[in-house]
């Protein structure tokens, strides 16, 4: 096979949407479930929130999520709070190979009913909904921040609120931050005290309705990014639904992309890209812990 690459390039002035966060669709999804007042604007479409909206809205007592690993996740949170429910939770075979202990083992602090139907620690579960009334629960926070993410997205579903104690180093902590930023959104009390982050409940939301527009994707954004870091200087482009305060940790291509000479400049809902300088750096060093 013989494949030729050849260098292209862009219409000196274009214009991109970009479809809605995965990470902001998802926990947006999981809080329409519990508070269906809840109106969602430019959704994700990709595959894992596809996966994620069908599985909510499955009447089915056998619910696949295929390869989507947020799903698998925030859906056993979700489900062992559903009381008089009873699924199977299952995937593919990569999805049985991807850990998921250390979040059944925080639900089954709290008193929640879940089985592990092949290997322990891994899908297939099986979880029958529960009112859940113990309201603390100890996990390692270094595992995964989506384990912790999950518990506070059903948090405030629980009639005592719930106090979560975090052992070990936060990992991916813009993604708590995400997540607590979109609850206070829709008005539940949080409170973070040193290692422990407390969730109050609530009951209902109270106006008519609550409309929530998700932020384009940043990660979607990376790829436009260096097509313009590729292009000659005073090549532009403009980016549809962006915000300087990004709840998305990957809203940091702002700097990163500095230093290969793309500018952003942030306009009322867009983010304007321009190649302003040459050449690109021959190394760079960078820490993306909170960018994974």
């Amino acid at each position: 096979m013989n494949i030729n690459l050849q260098q292209s390039f862009l219409h000196p002035e274009s214009a991109i949407q970009i479809c809605g966060s995965k990470s902001e669709s998802n926990r947006l999804l999981l809080l329409q479930a519990i508070f269906s007042k809840i109106e969602i604007k430019n959704l994700s479409t990709s595959e894992d929130t596809v996966v994620l909206q069908n599985a909510l809205l499955s009447k089915q007592n056998t619910i696949d999520v295929h390869h989507a690993g947020t799903a698998m996740r925030f859906l056993t949170a979700y489900f062992a709070v559903q009381k008089g429910r009873e699924v199977v939770l299952t995937g593919s075979e990569r999805m049985k190979q991807r850990p998921i202990g250390p979040l059944v083992e925080a639900l089954l602090q709290l008193g929640a009913q879940i089985e592990f139907l092949e290997k322990e620690g891994f899908p297939p579960l099986k979880i029958t909904g529960k009112e859940i009334n113990k309201n603390k629960v100890t996990i390692d926070a270094s595992i995964s921040s989506q384990f912790i993410t999950a518990l506070l997205l059903v948090a405030p579903s629980l009639k005592n609120g719930l106090e979560i104690n975090l052992q070990g180093e936060i990992t991916s902590l813009p993604y708590l931050q995400m997540t607590l930023t979109l609850l206070n959104q829709i008005s539940v009390e949080t409170i973070i005290r040193g290692n422990k982050i407390q969730v109050g409940y609530l009951e209902k939301i109270t106006s008519s309705s609550l409309k929530i527009e998700v932020e384009s994707d940043w990660s979607s954004a990376s790829y436009f990014y260096s097509f313009l870091a590729l292009s000659p200087i005073g090549t532009e482009m403009t980016l549809s639904n962006f915000k300087e305060n990004s709840l998305q940790g990957d809203a940091e291509l702002v700097r990163i992309y500095e230093n290969f000479g793309v500018g952003t400049t942030f306009q009322k809902g867009t983010i304007l890209l321009k190649k302003t300088k040459s050449p690109i750096p021959g190394s760079l060093n960078l820490t993306l812990n909170n960018t994974p």
